[in-house]
């Protein structure tokens, strides 16, 4: 491989000025990123009623977006290390413009649904290239450290920021300024990434794309995504679920044969001896599947059970987001201090018991007072885990490689979402059917209180992979692929 197509880690001076200015960049795109997760939740009953959405497939706003980003993310990371970084980025970060736009102008479930799907391949793009920017510019340990704990915080508190946005502009403006929002906000990142990331390496030796892997990757991964996704909605023994899952198994399968014998394969499997990389994904995954399902559920006590307005249920976000924001920033400070793999520990020893103490407020007659405690807690866990599972993911893993390998560890992220939402969605309607008014509310609450807890219980699975880490003075050497 070619030293011309890595971005060089920069020494302590240099370009560190340019350094600053595209750091805040890559935040901001990463916000964008996450506000696209959550930013359409609480706009979903208003966009439904104004397009003719019956009430049982308004879910695909949301679902088509979340299964094709799920499906391209490891595209998107190979796509960043050969085509270049900046040039995916800029790219990704135009597909959310261009989409955003056809979203808010869509007079049709049919448009607003694709606009959501081209979103979500923008997404995909975005994610492993703004990764891969970050660990290729910033050099392995604290100054890594201090940029990922910006970006985390960007990215995690833009999850719950996304509720209150969501909030305001439907309440104020209507459902289209949740997708107009994001128009200038894509647009000038683009046009200033242009300015400030430094341009992409010539490309040095010709390396193939693997159009055999990217193609049955990409199709099992989101047809896999779409079952898990549909699953809850259309009922398990679907015959378009279960050929979903029938086919993307057969999918993955030749994948994984398909990757045994290239010669330039598109995910490497050699990238898992790194043990950081695989803890890290491991870790990602359950991130997602217990953390990461936590503002649904909180979305449906709000507004379903509770009866908050868009705009309560916003507002209700911002202590969960300021305690994600706190806890990041701490994750970064405790993974220079101790390591990641204590932070790691540290991180989800506080997430169980705040999510424990959380579960307390799902009740149908409890008050908003009766959850800040959990969401403090829970959050502060949330943030310090998910600065630290990042630093895991991007170590000791060679900056040519950085693209597929963040590529690796979004697709753990959002797959674990996937299947942490397909679970918990059963477990908290059991009880409900057959029921109305209060005592619906009730039965939803009962069910959701269980789920909290099974979340809490589940993060106790990621202290324990994290156990796998090497101690801190015990990493193993950057591979050299």
């Amino acid at each position: 491989m070619s030293t011309s197509s890595v971005l060089p880690a920069p020494s302590a001076g240099a370009v560190k000025p340019r350094l600053g200015w595209t750091l805040a960049l890559l935040a901001l795109a990463q916000l964008i990123y996450a506000l696209d997760l959550n930013i359409v939740f609480v706009a979903l009953p208003q966009i439904g009623a104004d397009l003719g959405f019956p009430g049982q497939t308004q879910q695909l706003v949301v679902s088509a977006y979340v299964v094709f980003a799920g499906g391209f993310l490891l595209f998107g990371g190979r796509a960043a290390d050969l085509l270049g970084r900046r040039r995916v980025f800029v790219l990704a970060l135009a597909l959310y413009a261009v989409s955003s736009l056809a979203g808010g102008l869509a007079g049709s479930p049919a448009v607003i649904i694709v606009a959501r799907a081209v979103q979500g391949i923008g997404g995909a793009l975005l994610l492993p290239a703004t990764l891969a920017l970050l660990n290729s510019l910033f050099a392995e340990g604290p100054q890594r450290n201090r940029a990922l704990a910006v970006w985390g915080g960007a990215g995690a508190s833009g999850l719950t920021i996304g509720a209150l946005l969501g909030g305001l502009l439907t309440q104020h403006f209507g459902w289209p300024a949740v997708f107009y929002v994001n128009v200038p906000l894509a647009g000038l990142v683009a046009l200033a990434a242009l300015a400030v990331i430094p341009r992409d390496p010539a490309r040095g030796e010709r390396r193939r794309f693997d159009i055999p892997g990217a193609l049955t990757v990409t199709g099992g991964s989101t047809l896999l995504v779409f079952a898990l996704v549909e699953g809850p909605e259309l009922g398990w023994g679907s015959p378009l679920v279960v050929g979903a899952f029938v086919l993307a198994a057969v999918l993955l399968v030749v994948f994984a044969l398909v990757e045994a014998r290239s010669a330039d394969p598109l995910m490497p499997f050699r990238l898992f001896r790194n043990r950081s990389l695989t803890v890290g994904m491991l870790v990602t995954f359950i991130y997602m599947a217990t953390f990461g399902v936590l503002p649904y559920f909180l979305t449906v006590l709000m507004q379903s059970i509770h009866g908050y307005s868009a705009l309560q249920t916003g507002l209700a976000f911002l202590i969960p987001s300021l305690a994600i924001a706190a806890g990041t920033q701490a994750g970064e400070r405790l993974a220079t201090r101790l390591g990641t793999r204590a932070t790691l520990l540290i991180g989800f020893a506080v997430g169980v018991p705040g999510t424990a103490v959380l579960a307390l407020g799902f009740d149908a007659d409890a008050s908003y007072g009766l959850l800040v405690p959990g969401l403090i807690v829970s959050g502060l866990g949330q943030g310090i885990v998910w600065t630290a599972m990042w630093i895991a993911a991007a170590t000791g893993t060679a900056a040519h490689e950085q693209g597929v390998a963040n590529g690796i560890a979004s697709t753990a992220l959002n797959i674990g979402n996937a299947i942490g939402l397909a679970v918990f969605t059963v477990i908290a309607d059991l009880g409900t059917e057959g029921k109305t008014g209060q005592a619906l509310r009730a039965a939803t609450a009962d069910g959701e209180f269980l789920v909290v807890l099974l979340t809490a219980a589940g993060m106790i699975a990621g202290l324990l992979i994290t156990l796998a880490l090497r101690r801190r003075g015990e990493e193993a050497p950057v591979s050299a692929g």
